[in-house]
C-alpha cells in the first residue's frame, strides 16, 4: 500500500502497477494538454452536488455510483489523485473516498504543477476506463452537518477550521446572503499549507502552523470554506496528521444563506 501523501518520483517508479489507479482532477483543458500516463480524468464538477445554494454538498449516490463506474473503480485498487491547484479538489475527492470506505488512496503531493515543474513523463490521449460494476455505501463519519456544528458550537474541544480567506472570514468579501463566519471558528486560509516555492507541495512544518491556530492533535475539527473545496485541502491535512476531522459539506454557502444560524465578523 502507497502512503497517504506520496512524492511524484515514487508515482513515477509506480506507474507500470496494475493495481493502481490514478485520478486526474484537473481543470478540463489542462488534461487535454497533458496528464500523467494511464490518470483517468474527473471534473471537478463530478465530485459536487451543484444544486443551489449550497453546491459543494456530496451528490447523490447514484451519481457518485455512476462516475466511479465510468472510471473503472474498485474496492481493491490503489487509488492516486492529483488536481492542477495545490490540492484543493484533490483533498476533496479523498474526503469522497473517506465517505464511500475506500481505504487505500493517496495524493500526489504538488499534483500536477510539480510534476510538469520536475519534466516527468505526460501524455495526451485521453484514457478510456472499462466499467465496472459500482455499489457504493455512504460512510456518515467524515461528513459534517449543520446540526453537528449547531450543537457544538459551545464545546472546548471542538474547533472549526473556516480554510477562505481573511475578507470571507472577516465578512468584507462576501459570496453568500450574510458575510462573516461561524462563531468561535479560527481562521488559517488553504493556500498558507502551500509552499509556492516547491511547485504548491505542502509545507514541512504544517503541524506547527496549524498548532499556531489552535488546530491541535487533542481537538475536533471541522473544517469549511465556500463549497467544501478548498476545504478539501484542510481535510485531507488534517487526516495526514492523524487529527480527528470533518468536512461541513454545506460549508459557507449553506451557512450564509441560512438566515437562523449565528454569524460573526470582525
Amino acid at each position: 500500500m502507497l502512503p497517504l501523501l506520496i512524492d511524484t518520483a515514487s508515482l513515477q517508479s509506480h506507474l507500470d502497477d496494475e493495481n493502481l489507479l490514478i485520478i486526474d482532477i484537473c481543470h478540463d483543458h489542462n488534461y487535454q494538454n497533458g496528464h500523467i500516463p494511464g490518470a483517468v480524468h474527473i471534473s471537478p464538477a463530478d465530485l459536487i452536488a451543484g444544486i443551489p445554494p449550497a453546491v459543494g454538498r456530496l451528490p447523490y449516490k447514484s451519481k457518485l455510483e455512476r462516475l466511479f463506474s465510468s472510471i473503472g473503480y474498485c474496492e481493491t485498487k490503489q487509488l492516486v489523485v492529483y488536481d492542477d491547484e495545490g490540492g484543493g479538489w484533490a483533498g476533496r475527492l479523498i474526503w469522497t473516498l473517506d465517505v464511500i470506505g475506500h481505504t487505500k488512496s493517496s495524493l500526489l503531493d504538488g499534483g500536477l504543477i510539480a510534476w510538469h515543474g520536475e519534466n516527468r513523463p505526460l501524455e495526451t490521449e485521453p484514457v478510456s476506463a472499462q466499467a465496472t460494476d459500482v455499489q457504493l455505501t455512504i460512510h456518515r463519519h467524515p461528513i459534517a452537518e449543520m446540526t453537528d456544528i449547531l450543537t457544538t458550537l459551545n464545546q472546548e474541544n471542538v474547533i472549526i477550521w473556516d480554510a477562505r480567506s481573511k475578507e470571507e472570514f472577516a465578512g468584507t468579501k462576501k459570496f453568500a446572503a450574510r458575510g462573516g463566519h461561524i462563531p468561535g471558528a479560527v481562521n488559517l486560509d488553504w493556500q498558507l499549507l502551500m509552499d509556492p516555492e516547491n511547485h504548491l507541495c505542502l509545507k514541512k512544518d504544517l503541524s506547527s502552523l496549524l498548532q499556531q491556530h489552535g488546530l491541535s492533535a487533542d481537538k475536533h475539527i471541522i473544517t469549511h470554506c465556500q463549497s467544501h473545496h478548498r476545504s478539501g485541502l484542510t481535510y485531507f491535512v488534517g487526516k495526514y496528521l492523524g487529527y480527528s476531522i470533518q468536512g461541513y459539506h454545506g460549508s459557507w454557502s449553506e451557512w450564509g444563506n441560512d438566515s437562523t444560524t449565528p454569524v460573526a465578523t470582525l
